[in-house]
């Protein structure tokens, strides 16, 4: 269902040599990871024996006793679905491999054999196995002497077990949705790992089998090359390494469990633990699959001979329970409910200072190449407009130019309140910018009369008139002042089609068109909260308090009068709904081509909305009925509005996400919305 499932990278107790005892607490793990849904359970490197047996992998019995304790621990996993990967050592064509064996309904589906064998300073694997790349690469006309044919499957005959697959790259018949790649320890470590083919191939979900040791500053650099590889080849990578007890001698291993999706860390351990570990998270492979179609370098690969030498499994549980729902609310999966915003204050506060930079060099450039004396920005006293002219005055400094070549503009028109209009006329003065006002009523009644317009009806076309007027002021003191009208719009407002066609909706270079609403407020904070880098103090105290007001505004156009207290009536978010709620589907829509069941179920899961999330997990933020309203608001207007979309300005990308007709998103303006809203009608 929607693509999750559940893996559990383990790091199991064992005793060096043991098999008795190794096979015995495999399995004991196994079936706890087995009871939690696990669809792929992955165990380190050489675990049945015990990494550092040494030159015990020349004992006889060792290398029989290994093999039997493999199929015990198959045939204890024959009645699910779940896949078991495990290592141990095999002896092939009278050499020994160093493998990973995958087991599936009480067979062994495959072998993988190690490639890259270290054997430097405290490793010396070359003084007991051999590579698997001959293996890995052998076809059958090649063994019988006959030229190579390309990428055929190799198997082996093992005694007692039968043809067994050789090879690296797993899928199911008949499936594009999961395909595994399988690579151990050392593999990761060079220039030119596996699973970088085996990715291209199509495997989205990365299996590494490992025994690295524990030295001081390794583990992080181990986590890099895992969070790394798992960005590069846009994959799951699944890393499981063996643990504290496997022999002293000359070396200590942390059992470091790590498991990551496209760069993001989603769980990890790395804590000497003294018992068994095992780790879960819950990966989304059909959210890897639509972003390596929208974004991977994935379509030129010839991929046909890592096809051929694939083995087949069965199709794995999907992460589900009663009515199609994933068990527990995916408890082992954070969805963060502001995708578009770092959870963790030090990021987001370095990502509010890049944002901020990248607006400000983008319009640097644009003054420069265009010449303009003056920029020109109209003040509302809302969040955008207040980003806008804090960008503008950055930028002037930037290019050593006078403040009050900024030309703001307040427009007042039937709705603006005292609030707004007192905290933009007190922002432009603090800042240092020159300001206007221009009350625009008697123009929009002039312009109601002209179009034979009641003005007592309260419409959109009341409201339209308002911010064409608006611009129309802009424009033309742009050309009168030759400056450049610096656009407002955020990405939410483009988005949703929230602005006036040819009025707010048209600049001449958008500053904030790549900045979601829910970003712009953290943007507008973290200036305020910097204030003192920006402004002398005896202005940047007065500045933060102005700012903060703003940030605590209703987010509202002002087109509809305020009531009889003078606040404001025309509420946005009462309307659409929450912004929170729109910058969430647009994120998962745009980014990973979500489908609407799957963007509201992970928006319940986001939010803590009924059942998704175990008990008490935190209060409900929205209802079911408010994200399911929010959700047909979304995609009703994001098909309706693209015409908008189509003929926007120009702006700065700041994000991965961006709806310019230029690069980021093209769509006809005429598309249907009505199989998407469809999916919602019985929800």
């Amino acid at each position: 269902m929607f693509g999750f499932y559940r893996i559990a990278s383990i790091c199991p107790t064992l005793k060096v040599a043991d098999m008795d005892f190794n096979t015995d607490e495999i399995i004991r793990c196994g079936l706890l990871a087995k009871n939690e849904g696990a669809a792929v359970v992955v165990f380190p490197e050489l675990c049945i024996t015990g990494y550092t047996c040494s030159d015990l992998f020349h004992q006889e019995l060792l290398l029989k006793k290994s093999l039997a304790s493999l199929m015990k621990i198959a045939k204890a996993f024959d009645d699910t679905d779940m896949i078991v990967a495990v290592g141990l050592p095999l002896r092939m064509y009278g050499k020994l491999y160093n493998c990973a064996a995958l087991l599936q309904h009480g067979k062994v589906i495959g072998v993988t054999p190690k490639i890259h064998l270290p054997n430097q300073r405290e490793f010396y694997e070359k003084r007991h196995f051999s590579s698997g790349r001959d293996l890995l690469n052998f076809s059958a006309g090649l063994r019988n002497g006959e030229s190579r044919n390309g990428g055929d499957l190799q198997t082996y005959s093992f005694a007692g077990i039968g043809d067994v697959p050789i090879t690296n790259f797993f899928t199911v018949n008949g499936c594009d949705e999961i395909r595994i790649g399988v690579e151990l320890c050392e593999d990761l470590w060079t220039p030119a790992p596996p699973s970088g083919e085996l990715a291209l191939a199509g495997a989205n979900v990365i299996l590494n089998l490992s025994a690295s040791d524990a030295l001081v500053g390794k583990g992080d650099y181990r986590r890099n090359l895992v969070m790394n590889q798992s960005a590069r080849c846009m994959a799951a990578y699944v890393y499981a390494s063996a643990g504290v007890h496997e022999s002293t001698t000359d070396m200590v291993f942390s059992g470091h469990l790590m498991i990551a999706e496209n760069g993001a860390m989603l769980a990890e351990r790395r804590n000497y633990n003294r018992k068994s570990e095992i780790m879960y998270a819950d990966i989304d492979v059909e959210r890897l699959n639509m972003q390596r179609l929208s974004e991977g370098n994935f379509q030129d690969f010839d991929s046909m001979d890592v096809y051929a030498r694939a083995a087949h499994f069965s199709m794995l549980p999907v992460v589900v329970k009663k009515n199609n729902k994933p068990v527990d609310g995916l408890r082992y999966r954070y969805i963060s409910p502001t995708p578009f915003v770092p959870n963790d204050f030090f990021h987001r506060d370095a990502n509010c200072s890049d944002i901020f930079n990248i607006q400000c060099a983008g319009l640097a450039k644009r003054i420069e190449s265009s010449h303009a004396e003056r920029a020109v920005v109209g003040l509302s006293g809302g969040l955008d407009s207040t980003l806008a002219l804090l960008v503008i005055v950055e930028t002037f400094k930037l290019l050593n130019r006078p403040l009050r070549e900024i030309l703001a503009v307040t427009m007042p028109g039937f709705g603006t309140t005292k609030r707004t209009k007192n905290n933009a006329v007190a922002m432009a003065e603090l800042l240092g910018v020159e300001l206007r006002t221009i009350d625009i009523k008697q123009a929009c009644l002039q312009h109601f009369k002209d179009i034979g317009h009641d003005a007592a009806k309260l419409d959109v076309t009341y409201e339209n008139v308002q911010a064409r007027e608006r611009t129309k002021i802009l424009m033309d003191l742009a050309n009168k002042e030759r400056g450049l009208v610096v656009g407002t719009g955020d990405l939410s407002e483009i988005a949703l089609g929230w602005s006036t066609y040819n009025a707010d909706h048209m600049s001449m270079y958008a500053v904030n068109c790549d900045i979601p609403k829910t970003l712009v407020r953290h943007v507008v904070a973290w200036y305020a909260d910097h204030a003192l880098d920006f402004l002398p103090m005896e202005f940047a105290d007065s500045l933060s308090s102005v700012l903060r007001d703003i940030l605590d505004t209703p987010v509202s156009p002002e087109l509809l009068p305020a009531d009889h207290d003078g606040q404001i009536v025309q509420k946005t978010e009462a309307i659409l709904g929450a912004y929170e709620i729109h910058d969430f589907y647009l994120y998962h829509f745009t980014k990973y081509g979500a489908e609407p069941l799957k963007m509201l179920y992970l928006a319940e899961k986001a939010f803590g909305v009924g059942d998704v999330l175990p008990a008490n997990a935190f209060p409900e933020r929205f209802s079911h009925a408010e994200l399911v309203r929010v959700l047909k608001i979304f995609l009703k207007r994001f098909f309706a509005q693209q015409f908008k979309r189509s003929c926007i300005p120009d702006g700065p990308k700041v994000g991965t996400i961006s709806l310019s007709p230029r690069a980021d998103w093209r769509m006809p303006s005429d598309a249907s919305s009505a199989d998407w809203l469809a999916e919602l009608e019985n929800v």
